[in-house]
């Protein structure tokens, strides 16, 4: 029969085993106990008898826990008590009455069965291995004949009975709880305090005996110091479970939480047990806050609280960190039963929440982190799992599990980081240049300027590699500023060579925070001597999507610079925000062009992006063109200009010359693929536009 989680008395295992032998000898010493009392013939010292009996079982019922980390069952402090009536009347009446006071606090404490059985069992036969030394140090105290004369001279024997009694406690309770873990662990886990506390609580035992012999009445005086010591031990658990708990949840809070991750590794590096973390945050929960309140927001960090804790085994630690951010530690669990969990919490509010009459739908982004596979330490475990949650959360996939590629804090991205700034200070930046024609005649409506890292070992990095890394860092802004530095000089080589050749640069958000980029723009200007409509900074729509943004939009349109909107289509703009902010051309991202020929749907969402970008009215632009037939179809739909490799793939500065010197010597133009050889891997980019610059 299973008994417990993980505690099964089927199997010969030495829980099991451990447990039938001490059930079965155990309650063979207490019905043996009984007997002796019922056949007594008579009781002296009846009162103090009387007084200790009942200190015994009152003192059980309040057990001294020393807080966390430490045994959660606490140091029993009736033992010194069931002591002093084992040196005073021998070992029959104190294993009766530490085996009432055993199961009235197991009962009381609704203990699993098979603790009640196996309790008063292992303490009959500790407290028999203390009197078998106290027997062969030549004392035999009974009921009728107990000890009246203790000194000195006896603390040898006692000691030796604290001892025994010890041991045989240990060895039997760590025998049965390896199931947990490894008899080892149960021995040694917390060995020094607490042995240190319990040899301080038998102490007492020989005072008890003392004031017995000279005064039965004077024994609830020592409840005093045990009562204080409870007392004070009580406040301090108060003061621990308020610090390490969220008031709000009545969770762990993220100091709970580091304390189980260290306690999970601890086990982990002993008995090769895996665990893992699972970070939860609630989707657009300051949207609940700011529409219906504080109040109802704290509600529903309650309700979610109460919900997670029912959806997850009883073993495993829910906290929460702060905000809407919660964590889960799952114990003994790998890569499948970690998932299951976290699908589990999905489901856990799956259904709609009833908040004071209004129904919520919440939306969660879960990441996962395992030990070993992703650390070992809580802090590491931390960290991965948030990168993995941040994952979900940007790509609204709900689950994500850790994976050092998309992580940018990884040893290799922050290698990649200071390799960075080293190819900045190196000159190792460059860029290649990829035209852009006008849809009805073909003639040069300008070059889009797109970022290439010459790497001395690996080649040239593809910008998707290391742009999101740059814009996380404070590498992006000098980025851009060097990126606009080489655009505006090859402006000012072309238009000495009698070229004039508009120039777009691709910025990023954080660019657009701050003056830094309109003083750098200014600058660049002033110093090559370049009007700046020739100049057009290229921004995505999550750019739009923000108002800290529109001031520097704005003072860089003051100065001349034209501002475009790339990869139109596949943000969240709105039409009021659009027709606010200074945009002079639209680029429709590739995503619709390549579905063109798909058929008239397709067709017809290009033609309402066409559309709408004339009545703003700004021209539109479309990018990715690689086929005549999307070409054409495009000249159909009234586009105003093209991009993409059916007119050019993006060319070194070089290449780039050579293109519009041969294209300026011929009076019409007739797009076909370019062939430019491309260097390692830019072949793959498609030749268009990194997020930014």
């Amino acid at each position: 029969m299973s008994a417990s989680q993980g505690f099964s008395l089927r199997h010969p295992t030495l829980s099991s085993v451990t447990w039938h032998f001490t059930v079965v000898c155990g309650w063979a010493v207490i019905a043996v106990s009984a007997a002796h009392l019922v056949l007594a013939s008579s009781l002296q010292m009846a009162p103090a008898f009387s007084m200790a009996a009942a200190l015994v079982v009152l003192l059980e019922l309040l057990p001294l826990v020393q807080g966390r980390g430490h045994d959660p069952q606490g140091v029993v402090m009736s033992t010194p008590f069931t002591f002093a009536m084992m040196i005073m009347w021998g070992v029959w009446p104190a294993v009766i009455m530490v085996a009432v006071a055993s199961m009235a606090s197991d009962l009381r404490a609704r203990k699993q069965w098979w603790k009640v059985a196996f309790n008063p069992a292992q303490y009959a036969l500790s407290v028999g291995a203390g009197f078998l030394v106290m027997r062969v140090c030549g004392h035999a105290p009974t009921l009728a004949d107990p000890l009246r004369s203790f000194s000195f001279r006896d603390l040898g024997w006692v000691v030796g009975m604290w001892v025994a009694y010890y041991v045989v406690n240990l060895l039997l309770v760590a025998s049965v709880l390896a199931f947990r873990g490894s008899f080892r662990s149960a021995v040694v886990d917390d060995l020094v305090h607490s042995t240190v506390m319990t040899f301080c609580v038998f102490a007492l035992s020989p005072l008890i005996v003392v004031v017995a012999e000279a005064s039965w009445g004077l024994l609830p005086l020592l409840l005093v110091p045990l009562l204080l010591l409870y007392w004070t031990a009580q406040m301090s658990l108060k003061r621990e479970y308020e610090a390490g708990h969220d008031a709000l949840t009545g969770l762990p809070n993220r100091t709970s939480l580091q304390f189980e991750l260290d306690a999970a590794y601890q086990r982990y590096r002993r008995d090769g047990r895996p665990f893992g973390l699972i970070l939860i945050d609630m989707d657009d929960f300051k949207r609940v806050n700011d529409t219906l309140g504080h109040v109802v927001g704290d509600d529903l960090l309650r309700l979610f609280a109460q919900r997670l804790r029912q959806f997850v085994r009883p073993s495993d630690c829910v906290a929460r960190l702060g905000g809407d951010e919660f964590a889960v530690v799952v114990f003994d669990a790998n890569r499948e039963e970690m998932r299951s969990t976290a699908e589990r919490i999905c489901d856990a509010i799956s259904e709609p929440l009833d908040l004071s009459g209004v129904c919520l739908e919440v939306e969660l982004s879960l990441g996962v982190a395992l030990c070993p596979d992703h650390g070992t330490d809580g802090n590491a475990l931390l960290q991965r799992a948030d990168v993995a949650m941040y994952v979900a959360k940007a790509n609204r996939t709900t689950i994500e599990v850790y994976s050092p590629d998309r992580d940018d804090n990884s040893t290799d991205r922050l290698s990649m980081l200071g390799e960075l700034r080293q190819a900045l200070d190196e000159d190792r930046i460059e860029l290649h240049y990829q035209p852009k024609l006008s849809a009805a005649d073909f003639s040069l409506l300008g070059m889009e300027a797109l970022i290439r890292w010459r790497h001395p070992s690996r080649g040239y990095i593809p910008p998707d590699e290391f742009i999101p890394l740059a814009e996380r860092s404070g590498v992006m802004p000098l980025l851009t500023e060097r990126v606009v530095r080489l655009a505006l000089d090859q402006m000012a080589r072309w238009r000495a060579a009698g070229l004039q050749v508009p120039i777009a640069v691709n910025v990023a958000p954080t660019d657009l925070v701050g003056d830094r980029l309109p003083r750098a723009v200014a600058d660049g200007l002033r110093e090559y001597g370049l009007p700046a409509r020739m100049l057009r900074m290229e921004i995505t729509e999550r750019v739009v999507a923000g108002d800290e943004t529109s001031t520097t939009l704005q003072e860089l349109r003051a100065m001349g610079v034209t501002i475009s909107l790339d990869d139109f289509g596949t943000g969240y703009s709105s039409l009021l925000r659009l027709n606010a902010l200074p945009v002079d051309e639209i680029k429709i991202d590739r995503g619709f062009v390549s579905r063109l020929t798909h058929g008239e749907r397709a067709i017809a969402i290009v033609r309402a992006l066409i559309d709408l970008a004339h009545a703003l009215p700004v021209p539109a632009i479309a990018e990715g063109v690689e086929t005549e037939e999307e070409l054409q179809l495009l000249k159909s739909l009234n586009c105003d200009g093209v991009q993409g490799w059916h007119i050019a793939r993006p060319m070194p500065r070089d290449l780039a010359t050579n293109w519009l010197l041969e294209r300026s010597a011929v009076t019409r133009f007739r797009p076909a693929r370019a062939r430019v050889p491309l260097p390692g891997h830019v072949s793959e980019d498609r030749g268009l536009a990194a997020p930014t610059a």
